[in-house]
């Protein structure tokens, strides 16, 4: 993880059970007698994050749609900091704007981005319950209200156009693309991971959750990266760093060669939680 990730260190389940006593249900000890929760089990992790957001961020009021995306924060939370690193060598330091695709009705990046860093965020998404759920919260939340802002995109052949306005200036993307090409590789995955680690698989039983447009798109990850590649074009007088996370490195090939091909410098920064590496990969067109 990031060394400026809080979440470096084992989990204070005391300190977080102060803050959020249902998370208590969920606790049990594992072989090694230490506190834990069973990550398998959605509602263990939504009782989780909800008293990680408590505990470290003074985020009081959060919540999602049953079978939403659960993001885990850790791991959300070392993109932001990454973020604000490439930030740094931009020499970008006055008010930060960023722009979250896919903001999903956790909201997770936009309240990361404001709680760690004090960032303006905006954060858009196609599916109308997330983004009534996403607005929900930030309402919700007094210290949200003045610097989230939650965007519908109404196209599905869009990503950038109608959610940036003319003349808005941001100072980053960011992006945690569809990962699965349907539903039927998702269910795959899942049931592949599943059995890895000793567990039953019952449909589509995910401990993170995940509505379709969250999961999969035609195409998977690497279509959808490359159609954000090929809208960022039309954008690049009004944003300075565009930013994805990449989770299946065999697809950065036929990303760079498209970079090469727009005239976008590129670089990537890898990205490595426990046993999970990823990467981000970011793009600009002004140098």
């Amino acid at each position: 993880m990031h060394p400026k990730n809080l979440h470096n260190t084992p989990y204070q389940f005391n300190k977080l059970i102060e803050k959020h006593p249902e998370l208590s249900l969920y606790i049990t000890d594992n072989k090694f007698n230490n506190k834990t929760i069973d990550f398998f089990n959605s509602e263990a992790v939504l009782h989780l994050n909800k008293a990680l957001l408590k505990l470290h961020y003074n985020i009081n009021h959060w919540g999602i749609p049953k079978n939403y995306l659960c993001a885990p924060i850790p791991g959300r939370a070392d993109y932001i900091h990454h973020i604000a690193d490439i930030l740094a060598k931009e020499n970008i330091k006055d008010t930060i704007k960023g722009l979250d695709i896919g903001v999903g009705a956790n909201c997770i990046y936009p309240i990361l981005g404001k709680t760690i860093y004090n960032w303006q965020m905006v954060g858009a998404d196609i599916n109308e319950t997330a983004v009534t759920n996403a607005k929900q919260i930030v309402a919700a939340n007094t210290n949200l209200i003045d610097s989230i802002e939650i965007r519908k995109q109404n196209s599905n052949a869009n990503i950038f156009t109608g959610i940036i306005k003319p003349n808005e200036k941001f100072d980053f993307t960011m992006c945690n693309p569809p990962f699965h090409s349907s539903e039927k590789e998702a269910t795959k995955g899942t049931q592949r991971k599943l059995k890895n680690l000793g567990k039953q698989a019952n449909g589509l039983e995910l401990n993170f959750g995940g509505m379709a447009n969250e999961l999969w798109c035609n195409g998977g990850e690497a279509l959808f990266l490359k159609r954000l590649i090929k809208e960022s074009v039309l954008f690049k007088d009004q944003v300075t760093v565009f930013t994805s996370l990449v989770s299946k490195s065999d697809n950065l090939p036929k990303l760079q060669k498209q970079l090469t091909k727009l005239k976008a410098s590129y670089f990537i920064v890898p990205m490595e939680q426990g046993n999970k590496k990823s990467r981000i990969l970011a793009w600009k067109f002004n140098a």
